[in-house]
């Protein structure tokens, strides 16, 4: 018998399903896939549940579209968790889309999940498992011996786990908004835990297809106690929140310490408001300096567009309420990929290293480094009178270092009060739900530096990161700082974010606490950003101690993360005088070779 506290949340969740009966996504029906490149064929052959056996016994299935005409192909191979019939993938379009582009494609329902047999333990059997579906591909009347791979998220995961394996027949990957660190990118960003994706994630997967995630209470505390609250237990989600450190734990599933191993084409791409930014970037930088050991390093490619996770700007057309272009991202740009490495077909591919779309710009940077050379990273400096709380106040952002003492800034974090502007927004679709953040720089307890109004348009491109000199009045606290475009009407458009962990701030040192009142240095990854401020528009820093639920609430208590109740104010203070400075140190650049 359903509980009481479940049934609404229970029949929201057969709403949306039912509306997967009908192939409905966020989208509506998406029965085609926008490209610009010509077909190779017009009719296409699907098998169905195709049995593929594993070496343990265990038997995967999975699904084949391939050219209704005579010969061999190249084939694309797609491992994921999220069924392959799915509507939310919609993979039965993606698989036609290969087909008609001249290529099989096998997409297979990984160990444990839907069709295929075997017990689901993410991350844990994707090697072997990918060796052996590659095996079985390669000994198919249709293979022509070479198999690609592409995809995102989990089943660009599974991707890097194939490619580490070193199955001789696979050819190229393509992973997309993934990460090889699951620690360090998938599970936590800067030690805070990454809640409304991945703390969600856990117990939605835990299953052969869908848990019901609108049981679940992103309030609860302690949160570890989360998943049982809402009658979906969930051991890895447990065991996720009592690691907050990378251990032994994360390195029998983290893959980036095998980064040497991986001696194929990959192009690693992503978007800049994709959840796993890092890792898309992280990964080609590993892949990368592994592979100029080699002297392969000319094949491997980063290409980042103005994206998310759901790649909706391809859809929508716009990232909040600005409009991107057309070209923002296509699949068109991993076939071109895979036509230059499985096909053969010169095309020039292979000498775009970087592919960079730029935000307001509207413009595809073509490099071949990231960072950019001659990229010109410029601190700008937070300033106040000690009155920059909310939009209104009177904190300023300038090129000009403090020059002498300055008043600090103060404000108040309680957190059974957040700032939870994130949820209202679907992470995975960041850029489709983003709203404007006026409402977020009302609060007493946001800070907010603006600049004067450009006279010139300002681009900036690599690596974000910010530094901030700040006290607690707690042994433990978190400190995020967000970059805003203010446009000429007032819209705030949120650029890019970040959060620093107090206790983990040097976490090579492990867990640190704060003594109350002390000033520290706090540096916050942002990660990156490839975006044009236009002229006439604001640069605007946010500065405040909670995301939620983007991340967990720091309670500030000092307690193990996510294993306490005890919730703590604490009183914050923000320092930018001279010798305490507080800056963002943004990627300015100068030219660049615009396609």
């Amino acid at each position: 018998m359903v509980k009481t506290k479940w049934l609404r949340a229970d029949l929201r969740y057969c709403f949306d399903r039912c509306k997967g009966l009908f192939n409905k996504s966020i989208y509506g029906s998406i029965s085609h896939i926008p490209t610009g490149t010509k077909d190779v064929h017009t009719d296409v052959l699907v098998d169905k549940n195709l049995s593929v056996q594993m070496r343990d016994g265990v038997v995967l299935y999975a699904d084949i579209y391939r050219p209704a005409a005579p010969g061999r192909f190249p084939t694309v191979l797609i491992r994921m968790p999220y069924g392959k019939q799915e509507s939310f993938c919609y993979m039965p379009t993606m698989g036609r889309y290969w087909a008609r582009k001249g290529y099989a494609c096998v997409i297979q329902d990984v160990r444990g999940k839907w069709g295929s047999g075997g017990s689901w333990k993410p991350f844990i059997n994707e090697r072997d498992d990918g060796y052996d579906t590659i095996s079985w591909v390669v000994a198919q009347n249709w293979s022509d011996g070479k198999v690609g791979m592409t995809g995102e998220s989990y089943y660009g995961y599974t991707q890097l786990a194939a490619a580490v394996s070193q199955h001789p027949n696979l050819v190229c990957i393509a992973p997309g908004d993934t990460a090889a660190n699951i620690f360090g990118v998938w599970a936590y960003n800067s030690h805070a835990f990454c809640l409304q994706t991945m703390g969600i994630w856990c117990p939605e997967t835990n299953s052969r297809t869908y848990a019901n995630f609108y049981r679940l209470n992103r309030w609860k505390l302690p949160l570890v106690q989360m998943d049982e609250d809402a009658g979906l237990p969930c051991d890895y989600f447990k065991e996720w929140i009592r690691r907050p450190l990378r251990d032994q734990y994360w390195d029998t599933i983290n893959l980036d310490q095998h980064y040497s191993r991986i001696t194929i084409p990959v192009l690693s791409w992503g978007g800049w408001y994709d959840t796993f930014l890092k890792g898309t970037i992280d990964d080609w930088t590993g892949i990368r300096e592994a592979a100029k050991k080699a002297g392969t390093e000319r094949h491997q490619h980063l290409l980042i567009s103005g994206t998310d996770h759901e790649v909706t700007p391809m859809f929508t057309g716009r990232i909040g309420r600005q409009a991107v272009s057309s070209d923002v991202f296509s699949y068109d740009l991993i076939q071109a990929f895979f036509e230059g490495y499985m096909k053969g077909i010169e095309n020039g591919f292979a000498d775009k290293t970087v592919q960079l779309f730029v935000t307001g710009a509207n413009k595809w940077r073509t490099e071949k480094e990231w960072p950019i050379p001659n990229t010109d990273f410029t601190k700008f400096y937070l300033h106040s009178s000690g009155s920059a709380a909310t939009a209104l106040g009177d904190g300023s952002l300038s090129l000009e270092p403090p020059k002498g003492e300055e008043p600090y800034d103060q404000f108040v974090y309680d957190p059974a009060d957040p700032v939870a502007v994130a949820f209202g927004e679907n992470l995975w679709r960041r850029a489709d739900c983003m709203t404007d953040r006026k409402q977020v720089e009302e609060r007493p307890d946001v800070l907010c530096y603006t600049s004067a109004p450009l006279t010139a348009g300002l681009e900036v491109v690599g690596p974000l990161k910010a530094h901030i000199t700040a006290s607690s009045s707690a042994v433990d606290t978190d400190f995020t700082v967000a970059l805003v475009d203010v446009f000429p009407d007032g819209y705030c458009h949120l650029v890019q974010e970040g959060i620093v962990r107090a206790r983990f701030r040097q976490p090579e040192k492990g867990a640190q606490l704060l003594i109350p009142g002390q000033k520290y240095g706090f540096d916050v990854d942002m990660w990156a950003l490839g975006h044009e401020f236009q002229c006439g528009h604001r640069i605007r820093i946010e500065v405040s101690s909670s995301n939620f639920d983007k991340y967990d609430r720091n309670l500030n208590n000092g307690d193990l993360p996510g294993c306490s109740d005890t919730v703590v104010v604490a009183t914050q203070r923000v320092f930018h005088g001279a010798g305490e400075e507080s800056y963002i140190i943004l990627p300015v650049q100068p030219s660049g070779q615009h396609t």
